[in-house]
C-alpha cells in the first residue's frame, strides 16, 4: 500500500471517529444540527425587520398545560414598593435584550433626582426566551440574583423571539400552539424565580414595529405575555401605545417632555432613539413613583440674605 492510500485511511478512520464521538454527546448532537457553531457563526436569533423562523434546540421537556392560577403560575404578592422604600434604598434591575438596554438608559437618567432609589444593569443583546440553547435565561438570571440584591426587575424580552423551538426533536414553528405553550412557560418560570426572591416584576411590552409581518410576530408575544402577567398579578406596561400614532400604525417622530417633535425611533424601525428611550421609561418610572411612593426631596431654603442698615 502506498503512503498516500496510507494517508488516506489514517484520515478516514479519523473524520469516522470524530463524527461517532460526535453523536454520543448531547453537545456533540448540537454541534452537527449546527456546524456553523465551532467557527463563532452560531444563530444569536438577532433580530431584523424580516426574520427567519429557525429552530432552536433544547433538551427541556415541555410540561403539561397549567391553568391560569396555581401551579406553574406564581400568583404571589411581593412586598409592596412603598414598604421597601420605607425601610432603605429601592434597588431596581433591568433585565432583558438590547430593547431593555435602551430601557435602563432612559430608567438610569431619570432615576437620578432620587438618591434613595438606585438602578442595575442585567441585560444582554441578541437573547431571549426562544434561544435557550444559546442563552439559558432562566440560568443566567438565577446566577444574577445569587450576587444581587433587588427590589424591583424591569423585564423586556421579545425583539430575537421570533423564531420556532426543537424541544425533543420536535420543532414548534412560532406562533403555534406548541410554541405558546413552551414560550410562555418560560415566562411563568421566569416572574416565579424573581417573585421567590421577594422581586417586584413589572414587563415591559414590545413597542410598535416599522414591518408590518415582523410587528404581528411581536404583537403575537405582546398578547401571550400579557396574559401571563394578569395571571401572575403583575404589571405590564404595554409600549405601542406610546410607539404607534393614532391610528395604531408606525410613528418614527413624537413630542418629547417639552413638546417638541423628535425623532423616537432609530433606523432599524425597531429600536428607540434616546429621544424614544426618555419617552417609554418616563411612563414606566411613573408607574414605580405610583408604588413606591416616590417624591422628589426639596431642596432645603436659603437662608435670606442680610438687610442693609438703614
Amino acid at each position: 500500500m502506498s503512503v498516500r492510500k496510507v494517508i488516506n485511511a489514517l484520515t478516514l478512520i479519523f473524520v469516522i471517529g470524530i463524527v461517532a464521538g460526535l453523536a454520543l454527546t448531547p453537545d456533540g448532537r448540537n454541534w452537527l444540527r449546527h456546524p456553523t457553531l465551532m467557527f463563532g457563526k452560531a444563530q444569536t436569533a438577532a433580530a431584523s425587520a424580516t426574520p427567519v423562523d429557525a429552530p432552536a434546540v433544547s433538551t427541556e421537556t415541555i410540561r403539561p398545560a397549567l391553568p391560569t392560577t396555581g401551579g406553574a403560575v406564581d400568583t404571589r404578592t411581593v412586598t409592596p414598593l412603598s414598604r421597601r422604600l420605607s425601610q432603605g434604598p429601592l434597588k431596581i434591575g433591568v433585565f432583558g435584550d438590547s430593547m431593555a438596554s435602551d430601557l435602563y438608559t432612559g430608567l438610569y437618567r431619570d432615576m437620578q433626582v432620587y438618591p434613595n432609589v438606585t438602578v442595575g444593569k442585567f441585560t444582554q443583546p441578541a437573547t431571549g426566551l426562544a434561544r435557550y440553547d444559546f442563552v439559558d435565561i432562566q440560568a443566567k438570571t438565577q446566577g444574577q440574583l445569587a450576587n444581587a440584591d433587588l427590589d424591583v426587575a424591569i423585564i423586556a424580552f421579545g425583539t430575537n423571539d421570533a423564531q420556532g423551538m426543537e424541544i425533543d426533536g420536535t420543532v414548534h414553528p412560532f406562533g403555534s400552539d406548541g410554541w405558546k405553550e413552551i414560550y410562555g412557560k418560560r415566562v411563568d418560570d421566569l416572574v416565579a424565580l424573581l417573585k421567590s426572591r421577594d422581586i417586584a416584576v413589572y414587563w415591559v411590552g414590545m413597542p410598535r414595529m416599522r414591518s408590518d409581518p415582523f410587528n404581528a410576530k411581536m404583537q403575537i408575544i405582546n398578547d401571550l405575555v400579557r396574559s401571563r402577567m394578569q395571571a401572575a398579578n403583575v404589571p405590564f406596561i404595554d409600549m405601542v401605545p406610546l410607539t404607534a400614532d393614532a391610528q395604531g400604525g408606525y410613528e418614527a417622530y413624537g413630542q418629547d417632555a417639552n413638546g417638541r417633535r423628535v425623532l423616537m425611533r432609530k433606523d432599524d424601525g425597531m429600536h428607540l432613539s434616546l429621544a424614544g428611550v426618555m419617552h417609554v421609561s418616563g411612563n414606566i418610572v411613573d408607574r414605580l413613583e405610583r408604588d413606591a411612593g416616590l417624591t422628589v426631596p426639596r431642596a432645603a431654603p436659603q437662608p435670606a440674605a442680610a438687610q442693609p442698615a438703614a
